[in-house]
């Protein structure tokens, strides 16, 4: 038999070969299964932040959301036929003679009682009332200009009332039960602006759990139509509730 002195290689189509990509050692994979894989990475970088967020603003707020929770629910009962009592306060009166130089307005009044008394918080609402004509039986007389003055704190306020010409103002001092402080801390009764921005850093953690909580949700639970259930629910149960 007469052998050929050179072998052809066989013809390739036209159509374009297929591409592939060393993976490790000795195993090849094409296009359309790198793709797949960089997306599985994509998804699994994305949970693992999504979770890391989710974990470390969780951890900021704990403690404020287990006060802020607390106080909640308290003022949530605060009336009401479901009403949760948080204690009576004790409520104390007495006169207070005047400076010898007099005071000039409610709020040098405010800022002299707290330094008088040691008072903690900041002055509060300051009311003023012009000398005014009133009547007395049968017969009309003035009645002078009168200071209303609030200190107020978590843990009880004191208000001052004053006539003006008169050597002394009446103090009422009020002091709140426990349960009472801890809701005034919810409320920001007489604090400084320092924990006013704190609790605003407790509400924008609340507003990121929320987010994060329902993206890991829909990238975790493939039952997606259940959850959009419990959403709507939700939405719902909230809008005729408040209507109530």
């Amino acid at each position: 038999m007469n052998a050929p002195e050179t072998i052809k290689p066989p013809r390739t189509s036209n159509a374009s070969p297929m591409q592939y990509k060393e993976h490790g050692a000795h195993r090849l994979i094409d296009d359309a299964d790198q793709a797949v894989r960089k997306n599985r990475s994509r998804r699994a970088t994305f949970i693992k932040w999504l979770r890391k967020i989710h974990g470390w603003v969780g951890l900021w707020g704990a403690v404020l959301g287990l006060l802020f929770g607390t106080t909640g629910f308290l003022l949530n009962h605060r009336g009401g036929p479901l009403r949760i009592s948080t204690g009576e306060p004790q409520v104390s009166q007495m006169q207070l003679a005047l400076p010898a130089e007099g005071l000039k307005s409610p709020k040098e009044l405010g800022g002299w009682l707290k330094h008088e008394l040691k008072l903690e918080g900041n002055p509060g609402r300051v009311k003023r009332e012009p000398a005014r004509a009133v009547a007395w039986g049968d017969q009309k007389t003035m009645q002078p200009e009168q200071w209303t003055v609030m200190v107020a704190s978590p843990s009880g306020g004191v208000s001052a009332e004053y006539w003006v010409g008169n050597g002394f103002v009446s103090v009422k001092r009020t002091d709140n039960s426990f349960l009472a402080t801890m809701s005034n801390l919810h409320k920001g009764v007489g604090l400084s602006v320092g924990w006013v921005l704190l609790i605003d850093t407790l509400a924008g953690s609340i507003i990121l759990l929320s987010l994060t909580g329902v993206l890991l949700w829909t990238e975790l639970n493939k039952r997606r139509t259940v959850g959009a259930v419990l959403v709507g629910a939700s939405i719902v149960a909230m809008v005729v509730c408040g209507m109530m």
